[in-house]
């Protein structure tokens, strides 16, 4: 089979003492070809590319014939996050304190309502301990003792309380009918409401403190004024206006306190 189609694709052949004689090239490639055909793994033919010869001394350029990564042309990676995360995320966003970014710095200024229970828990202490400052008796011609400052007092200062025993009205106006009945007694009760309730202070007993002893004056310097201490009442005498050192402590008697 081989030997027929060898004859047949041989284009002269040669005879030498009359024998023919097929060229060795042409046979070799032909079975070649053959048996690449019969065994099914012909090969394509390499196509090569002639370099020419660099210069001495010089390096030849190899160039990156691939397309450049689009990562590395200045761009960051970007993680991709589902929504529900991106969700939680701004929300807590949204739902940032200042103090989670500056730390808790505690005010050294006091409040209003500080300030006043200060002020308060201080006259307490001055009502409940009978202290009295900044004051002193004297006597004057022709009308007997008066107080008079002896420091200046701020409008609304606290100045005394009247003291004095704390009445409700039923008894003081059984007090009042027996002092009636001697003209030597002088009248020392202040009449006043709280809570609906009509008290009496009852300071006609000669003590020490300096309240019963302010005298009247249709323009004091001082007003009564009601303090609770605890649920009891107790009259005192603030600064009407500012108070000089010297002045006379003065305040209207026909003034009832309703509360």
């Amino acid at each position: 089979m081989y030997g027929a189609v060898l004859f047949k694709q041989a284009k002269r052949p040669s005879t030498v003492n009359g024998e023919i004689v097929l060229p060795t090239m042409a046979v070799n490639e032909d079975l070649q070809t053959l048996t690449h055909k019969a065994e099914g793994k012909s090969k394509q033919p390499q196509c090569t590319q002639a370099r020419l010869p660099s210069p001495a001394g010089v390096t030849p350029e190899v160039k990156n014939t691939r397309a450049p990564c689009p990562r590395k042309a200045g761009c960051r990676k970007v993680k991709m996050r589902k929504p529900s995360e991106r969700a939680a995320e701004s929300k807590n966003s949204n739902n940032r304190k200042v103090t989670d970014y500056y730390p808790i710095r505690r005010s050294s200024r006091k409040s209003k309502t500080e300030i006043k229970c200060e002020q308060k828990k201080h006259l307490d202490e001055l009502i409940t301990k009978g202290i009295e400052n900044g004051m002193t008796v004297k006597h004057i011609e022709g009308k007997g003792r008066g107080v008079f400052a002896t420091q200046s007092f701020q409008k609304g200062q606290y100045v005394v309380e009247y003291h004095g025993d704390l009445l409700l009205q039923p008894d003081a106006k059984k007090r009042e009918a027996l002092y009636a009945q001697d003209p030597a007694t002088g009248c020392y009760m202040y009449y006043f409401q709280y809570l609906s309730k009509t008290y009496c202070v009852d300071a006609t007993k000669e003590t020490d403190r300096l309240g019963r002893l302010i005298n009247h004056s249709k323009n004091g310097n001082c007003q009564t004024k009601l303090h609770d201490i605890n649920g009891i009442p107790h009259l005192i005498l603030v600064a009407s206006r500012d108070i000089e050192e010297g002045e006379e402590l003065l305040y209207d008697y026909g003034d009832r306190i309703f509360n």
